[in-house]
C-alpha cells in the first residue's frame, strides 16, 4: 500500500482500444445484458487480446504515475453487466426491458430463481493484474444495491431479498479476491443516487453483507452517471444519498466532484472514512492543467486530512480517447505531487 501522502488511484475502467472493441457502438449506452457483439476478436482468440489489452491499460496507469492500479476493466462491456450476467438464477436469453422516469427502455437481466454464483467471475482479472504490476492492486465488483436495480424480480417479490441475495454473490466473490491477493475491493454504488428512498431503507444493509469478512480496504463508488452519458449540465451539486454511507463498513468513500462542482463541504462528515476524491472532471474533452487540479485537491484539504485523501477521476474512464485519459492521469498525478510537495 502506498505509505506518502495523497496517493493516487482510478475508479475502475481505462479506454479499451478500437481495435478489441467497437467504440462507437459502445458510447451509446452502458450495457446492462450482454452484448458480444462489441467485441471485434472472435471469440476463440478474445481472450488473449484482451489480456495485451490489459498490460497496455496497467503499463499506462504505471507510466502515468498512478499508485492504485486496476486491471482497466478491459475484459467487460460495462462495470456490471459481465458479473450479473455470470450468475445461476439469471435468465441470459430472455432478458426483460425496463423504462425510466424519461421513458428510456433498457434492456436489463431478469432474476427467474436463485441467485447463485457456481464460479468465481473476476478471479483470473485479479490474478492477472497481479502478475503484471507490484503496485497496489484495486479490483471492483457491481454493488448490490446497483444490481438489484439494474435486473427484473421475478423470483423473489422482494426488493430488499433481492438486494440481499446480490449482496450474498457479491461477498462470495469478494472473499476469494481477498484470497488470491486484492490489495483494495471496490464496490460501484451509483444508483443509491437513483433511487435514494429505497437506498435509505436497505442499501448500507446489503453493502455491509456483501463486505462481511473482508479485511483488506474497501470502498464504494458512488457517482452520477458517465459523463459521456450523462451531461454535466444535468449534474446535481449535491447528492441525495451519500453521508448514509457513513455507516457502512466500508473504510473509503470515492466520490464524483470535480464535473458536478460538489460541494466539499459534506465531506466534514466522513471524519472515519478515507475520501477517494474526484478531482478529473470526464466530461472536459481537454487535459486540465495541473494547477487546476491542484486547486482541486487543496479544496478537499479544507475538509479531510491529508492522511485520509485519495485522489481519482471522478468515474471510470473507458469513455474516453485513451491519449486523453492518459494526459489526464499524469497530470493529476503531477498535481498530487506539488500538493504533496506544499504540505509536507
Amino acid at each position: 500500500m502506498p505509505t506518502h501522502l495523497l496517493p493516487t488511484s482510478v475508479v475502475g475502467s481505462y479506454p479499451q482500444p478500437g481495435w478489441l472493441i467497437d467504440r462507437a457502438l459502445l458510447s451509446k449506452s452502458v450495457p446492462r445484458i450482454r452484448m458480444q457483439g462489441l467485441w471485434r476478436i472472435p471469440k476463440p482468440q478474445l481472450e488473449e487480446a484482451q489480456d495485451d489489452a490489459t498490460a497496455g491499460a496497467i503499463r499506462d496507469m504505471e507510466r502515468a504515475g498512478i499508485d492504485i492500479v486496476t486491471d482497466g476493466e478491459i475484459r467487460r462491456e460495462s462495470y456490471s453487466n459481465r458479473f450479473a450476467t455470470a450468475l445461476d438464477g439469471i435468465d441470459t436469453d430472455n432478458p426483460a426491458v425496463i423504462v425510466s422516469r424519461s421513458g428510456l427502455k433498457t434492456p436489463v437481466p431478469r432474476v427467474v430463481a436463485p441467485l447463485r454464483r457456481h464460479h468465481p467471475i473476476e478471479l483470473r482479472d485479479l490474478e492477472f493484474l497481479r502478475s503484471q504490476t507490484d503496485r497496489t492492486a484495486k479490483i471492483t465488483l457491481p454493488g448490490p444495491f446497483t444490481l438489484s436495480q439494474q435486473a427484473k424480480d421475478e423470483f423473489y417479490g422482494d426488493e430488499e431479498a433481492l438486494a440481499m441475495a446480490f449482496a450474498e454473490v457479491v461477498n462470495a466473490e469478494a472473499r476469494d479476491l481477498q484470497r488470491a491477493g486484492a490489495d483494495i475491493i471496490q464496490l460501484d454504488e451509483p444508483w443509491v443516487r437513483n433511487n435514494p428512498e429505497a437506498a435509505r431503507r436497505y442499501a448500507v444493509k446489503a453493502i455491509d453483507r456483501a463486505l462481511d469478512r473482508i479485511t483488506i480496504p474497501t470502498v464504494v463508488h458512488v457517482c452520477f452517471g458517465y459523463a459521456a452519458i450523462v451531461p454535466g449540465s444535468t449534474k446535481p451539486t449535491g447528492y441525495p444519498f451519500l453521508i448514509e454511507l457513513a455507516d457502512s463498513q466500508a473504510q473509503q468513500i470515492s466520490i464524483e466532484a470535480a464535473q458536478p462542482r460538489l460541494d466539499l463541504g459534506v465531506l466534514r462528515d466522513f471524519a472515519s472514512k478515507t475520501i477517494v476524491l474526484g478531482v478529473l472532471d470526464l466530461g472536459d474533452p481537454e487535459i486540465e492543467p495541473v494547477a487546476v487540479i491542484a486547486e482541486r485537491i487543496r479544496s478537499g484539504l479544507r475538509y479531510v486530512a491529508p492522511g485520509r485523501l485519495v485522489l481519482a477521476p471522478d468515474c471510470g474512464m473507458k469513455y474516453l480517447a485513451r491519449t486523453t485519459a492518459f494526459g489526464k492521469l499524469k497530470a493529476m498525478c503531477a498535481a498530487a505531487a506539488r500538493v504533496r510537495d506544499e504540505i509536507s
